[in-house]
């Protein structure tokens, strides 16, 4: 498992990842890509605590999810299982559990002054940190998707799963986009991940 683990993470992150993943009732699994989310933790019917982490995360991306879930385990342990999933209680444990990595040995200097401002209060999902997400994103292989916030007006695009819309312009801090089939009006988050398309 911790050999499986380690080869997706930063070569200086992996003494301190290893300290952390020393609990008997802690489990990690590297999975496929799932499109809805990076990682995922619960608690087993058995006891246990198991952790999933998608595979095509860079190695940036994979350690901050990997801490992320983490927390959650941290936050039950210390706190109970009657707390909000991501409030206050798993919100101390992701910043404490997370500072030892906010250097340069292990993050890109470029990466650091993101990340700060980001861990002073986490979110439920890097995701909704569009400066942080974009800037993560650059350390991806190539792909063809784009996000939303960079479609231009007018334009169509897709998502994973096939739906078309066509982009008609930017509200407070989402983006308003009609879907080509049933016309209705949908609002993206602006880093959301779609592949732009020549016509709809």
């Amino acid at each position: 498992m911790q050999d499986t683990i380690l080869n997706h993470i930063p070569k200086q992150a992996q003494a301190q990842v290893l300290q952390l993943l020393e609990e008997d009732g802690l489990s990690v699994i590297v999975k496929k890509e799932r499109k809805t989310r990076h990682g995922d933790y619960r608690k087993l019917p058995n006891g246990k605590h198991q952790i999933t982490i998608n595979s095509n995360l860079n190695s940036y991306r994979f350690l901050i999810t990997l801490i992320h879930e983490i927390a959650h385990y941290d936050a039950y342990k210390r706190y109970g299982r009657f707390i909000k999933p991501h409030g206050l209680e798993w919100k101390h444990s992701f910043q404490h559990l997370m500072l030892p990595f906010l250097n340069p040995d292990v993050f890109p200097l470029k990466l650091l002054p993101l990340l700060a401002r980001h861990f002073k209060n986490p979110k439920a999902s890097s995701d909704t940190d569009t400066a942080l997400a974009y800037a993560l994103k650059q350390y991806d292989p190539p792909n063809d998707k784009t996000y939303v916030f960079e479609v231009p007006q007018g334009s169509a695009f897709k998502l994973y799963n096939g739906r078309v819309f066509k982009m008609v312009g930017k509200r407070t801090k989402r983006y308003e986009c009609v879907e080509v089939k049933s016309g209705k009006v949908y609002l993206f988050n602006p880093n959301a991940e779609v592949e732009v398309i020549a016509s709809a």
